[in-house]
């Protein structure tokens, strides 16, 4: 793939050596830990190096992860919400019929629901604040909920529901800035995220797979971005049909150390906050599980399901050293800070095999479950 020598292979992971050097916490956030304790395990060891965040919408699993002290947010996604939907626990229904509810008496009279649409969707994002609002109370920190997937593509449409969804937790009494709104990482998401962040509305752009995208993020002012090195990972091993690849030398650990390294070279506050985690050197390698969460310690945040902060946990201490360092990575960016427009945005996209598939795939696969919940809401109506 050539591309103009104004941006050189501005879409291309990069080919530099990775020794792994090293990303430090970001100027905004602190990790859990004082590295003056003695730790126990990895998970506490890494937690020193990098604020850690648990990608779960389960009450019970995200209560006991955060009284560890080493978890300080939750992310949630529209799986973890449809989750909810059909749970059968009596504290996710009771989520599920007050968002009924209050779609009702929002948006519906005595004479029925004039646009049954607008109902159902006000349903939709209610529920997915019911459950925001229970993880708040239980991490210190942020919570991520997501615009509605269908609008990936619609900034306005993204933008109204955005507000709308801070004004419901603001009504609950949680404030905005314990909140994150999750865009998916599309041209339309991003500009949503301009928009919102100017009014204090403070972003997640979700589903990155590549360096444009996150170049993108960054200077639309995101609060943070969630790249995906997994599905990186999942896209090259079925092009080159490789088993496995070394943890340093994983294109998804890479892509990721470059956009961050972009990020603290030319100073912008993005966070960046890796999440869905492969195994690099394949499934069948013990303990693999988690080399791409140990390639990339010390990285601004992670967002980590369950299995694999228990497989952490399990680990010593040691297995944890300080991969990512903003001072070194922010030295070693080779990458131009290249002011995108729309234009030029589409045309570098037009040639980003891998961000289009999974991007597309990503955001058919949150609309699959989207779907699923409206389909089990409309049978509490």
């Amino acid at each position: 793939m050539r591309f103009p020598l104004l941006f050189p292979a501005f879409l291309a992971i990069s080919s530099r050596p990775s020794s792994i050097s090293a990303f430090s916490a970001p100027h905004t956030h602190q990790p859990a830990h004082s590295s003056t304790r003695l730790f126990t395990s990895a998970l506490e060891s890494l937690a020193d190096l990098t604020t850690l965040s648990i990608d779960s919408g389960s009450i019970d699993t995200v209560s006991k992860y955060a009284k560890t002290g080493l978890i300080t947010d939750a992310t949630t996604n529209p799986l973890f919400v449809s989750q909810a939907g059909s749970n059968g626990d009596a504290r996710y229904e009771a989520m599920v019929m007050e968002a009924v509810a209050y779609a009702k008496r929002v948006t519906c009279s005595q004479d029925g629901c004039p646009v049954p649409d607008e109902t159902l969707n006000l349903a939709v994002d209610r529920l997915a604040v019911n459950l925001g609002k229970e993880l708040v109370g239980l991490v210190n920190g942020r919570v991520s909920t997501e615009v509605d997937i269908r609008l990936s593509y619609d900034t306005m449409g993204s933008v109204e529901r955005a507000r709308s969804i801070i004004a419901m937790y603001e009504e609950m009494g949680v404030s905005k800035d314990r909140i994150l709104i999750k865009l998916a990482g599309t041209w339309e998401g991003i500009q949503a995220a301009r928009i919102l962040e100017k009014e204090g509305i403070q972003c997640n752009i979700t589903l990155v797979f590549s360096f444009l995208q996150a170049a993108a993020a960054a200077q639309a002012g995101a609060y943070l971005i969630s790249p995906f090195p997994g599905r990186i990972l999942d896209w090259h091993k079925k092009q080159t049909g490789k088993e496995g690849y070394p943890p340093d030398s994983d294109p998804g650990v890479l892509a990721v150390k470059r956009m961050y390294s972009y990020f603290r070279k030319y100073n912008y506050k993005t966070i960046c906050m890796p999440a869905s985690w492969r195994p690099s050197r394949g499934a069948s390698v013990e303990g693999s599980d988690v080399d791409e969460i140990l390639a990339l310690a010390g990285v601004d945040e992670m967002t980590i399901p369950e299995p694999l902060l228990d497989s952490l946990s399990s680990l010593p201490p040691d297995a944890v050293t300080k991969q990512c360092d903003a001072v070194a990575d922010g030295a070693s960016c080779t990458d131009p800070d290249f002011k995108l427009t729309e234009e030029s945005y589409k045309k570098y996209w037009g040639a980003d095999d891998c961000g289009q598939e999974k991007l597309k795939e990503g955001i058919d696969a949150f609309t699959v479950e989207t779907e699923k919940l409206i389909k089990i809401l409309i049978e509490k109506f």
